[in-house]
């Protein structure tokens, strides 16, 4: 198999170690980047954390990775709010791109009214993280509807996880970083020149709705995987199943 080099960026709560498992499972002559995201990881203190400066960061991470790239080009993949990001990424620097894969993501909220209603429901998070401590947002985010049917493991990681994040950085994410703050791109898709794989699980009804819906807007669909019996969080259930669709591409 040729060789071919992954852009990975994670979701909310999430840092680069969130691949970790992705990474192991890959099959060989793949090399998956992950770097952290503002208000996450080792990027936790850097400010400010919006989509605009959040782009800088990783159009500079795209850069050197597609200069080392053998073919001077890489995939890119986004899991949830990574995804979103990934797809601003792409529609700014497609030139430097060979594919991008969305995991368990959306192109964003395109009605106003409920972008609206995210952004004010953010901000509650961001006050109730603020007010009360890691802890409590970790047990609070752990009972969210986008986790039912979560194995007990997995759903203590993605509680673990958060819990050893960054409060200031985690609510600066949410403010600016969210599905109500990141402009959606949906209607641009068109303009996309890049394959567009999408990676779902099999019990995440409204994200496997979701991803059919992307993919009937992208320019040059690749695809939909759906992994049977996951749900949202595939990076910790199914990383093998996304390392799989990583290995895959064409």
């Amino acid at each position: 198999m040729a060789s071919r080099s992954v852009l990975a960026l994670h979701g909310f709560g999430g840092s680069s170690r969130s691949w970790d498992a992705v990474r192991d499972a890959l099959p060989a002559g793949v090399v998956l980047i992950a770097p952290d995201l503002r208000g996450h990881g080792t990027a936790a203190g850097r400010r400010p954390v919006d989509l605009r400066s959040t782009l800088t960061d990783l159009e500079g991470e795209l850069a050197v990775a597609a200069r080392d790239a053998p073919c001077g080009r890489v995939a890119l993949a986004g899991y949830s709010l990574g995804g979103r990001l990934a797809l601003h990424l792409a529609l700014a620097r497609p030139e430097l791109l060979e594919h991008v894969v969305l995991v368990s993501s959306t192109s964003g909220l395109e009605d106003e009214e409920e972008r609206a209603a995210r952004r004010a429901a953010d901000e509650e998070q961001a006050r109730f993280l603020e007010r009360e401590g890691l802890e409590a947002f970790a047990d609070r985010w752990a009972t969210l509807p986008l986790w039912d049917g979560d194995p007990p493991a997995v759903r203590a990681a993605q509680r673990a996880a958060i819990a050893d994040g960054d409060a200031a950085g985690l609510a600066a994410a949410l403010r600016g970083l969210g599905a109500g703050a990141v402009p959606a791109v949906g209607h641009r898709l068109a303009t996309l020149a890049t394959p567009l794989t999408v990676v779902v699980g099999g019990r995440d009804r409204r994200y496997r709705a979701i991803g059919a819906r992307v993919l009937g807007l992208a320019a040059q669909p690749a695809g939909e995987v759906v992994v049977p019996d996951a749900g949202h969080g595939l990076l910790r259930e199914a990383p093998a199943a996304v390392a799989a669709a990583l290995g895959a591409l064409r």
